[in-house]
């Protein structure tokens, strides 16, 4: 079977995954649903495969469907990207321009960027991911990711460029400081409401302290309140529930404002690095050099302010 014919049934597929029903497919494709449908039948045919399950009402995805859903996106946003670069000669950012973000991190800081950057460069499409899972940037399609975390096993089909540390601090609002006993060393937190940060798995994220010679010593706290994330955690401790840990880049706006203050500053330490990430094989794709250089400008100031 020719390539056409291959690619023309991946197209069938994709367009009927992606919109749920093969009418809807036939209607974006501009051909009849039974064209639609028997193109998947013969898809499903050649490779041995039932990719949906159908009923009267509902088209979705079987376990197999979805592998190769996922690797012929892949396959036609890369064809389409080659096509993109080839017919331009030039310069200009263009395409699907596919970026994946830490949750709290990305929402507060990339995404205004990445819609700054979109803005400036009208024939760019923008996919956004948030996540805080390990995403496999070359297996998922990933053009460019901001990483919170060591970098050190970085596979040598990835370039990176650091961009920045994370700062912790201790901090509470005003009005809980007022209400309860000084706080004069580390000792004094075991007499105070803390605000921890609890994992999925059920284990609570250790507090960091810089000890001599700025050794960093680890102590899980009995936080009355363990929340699962660090915009719940900023919440909570804005609301005066306590004293946390935190980021400097999550709460600066809030240190500006008085909202909250920070305590035990010889105490503050180091956090993980925050990077860059993307597939050697796009940095010289002009979407991918352009946002890398962008970010980077407008990122590292946030850690240069701490």
């Amino acid at each position: 079977m020719r390539l056409t014919e291959h690619l023309k049934g991946i197209e069938v597929f994709v367009s009927a995954a992606d919109a749920g029903s093969f009418t809807a497919a036939a209607a974006q494709l501009n051909l009849t649903t039974s064209a639609v449908s028997k193109g998947v039948a013969r898809l499903e045919a050649r490779l041995g495969t039932r990719l949906f399950e159908r009923t009267t009402r509902s088209l979705h995805l079987t376990d197999t469907g979805d592998a190769f859903y996922r690797t012929c996106t892949r396959i036609l946003a890369e064809l389409e990207e080659a096509e993109t670069v080839l017919a331009a000669e030039r310069k200009e950012p263009a395409g699907r321009l596919r970026v994946d973000v830490p949750v709290t991190f990305g929402r507060q800081h990339v995404l205004p960027l990445l819609l700054n950057f979109t803005e400036h460069n009208p024939r760019l499409r923008l996919h956004t991911s948030f996540t805080d899972r390990f995403v496999d940037i070359i297996e998922e399609g990933i053009d460019l990711a901001v990483r919170i975390g060591s970098i050190d096993q970085l596979s040598s089909l990835l370039a990176h460029l650091p961009i920045g540390q994370e700062r912790l601090i201790f901090c509470a609002a005003p009005q809980y400081l007022r209400q309860r006993a000084p706080i004069i060393n580390s000792l004094d937190l075991d007499q105070h409401e803390c605000v921890m940060y609890g994992r999925a798995d059920g284990s609570v994220s250790p507090w960091h302290f810089a000890g001599p010679d700025r050794q960093i010593e680890r102590r899980t706290m009995n936080g009355r309140i363990i929340v699962g994330s660090g915009e719940a955690q900023v919440q909570a401790v804005k609301g005066g529930y306590g004293i946390s840990q935190l980021a400097t880049w999550m709460i600066r706006d809030e240190l500006h404002r008085g909202e909250l203050v920070e305590i035990l500053p010889e105490l503050s330490t180091s956090g993980l690095p925050v990077s860059l990430v993307w597939p050697r094989s796009r940095q010289l794709l002009p979407k991918v050099d352009a946002l890398s250089r962008f970010l980077a400008r407008h990122l590292t100031v946030i850690f240069e302010d701490h």
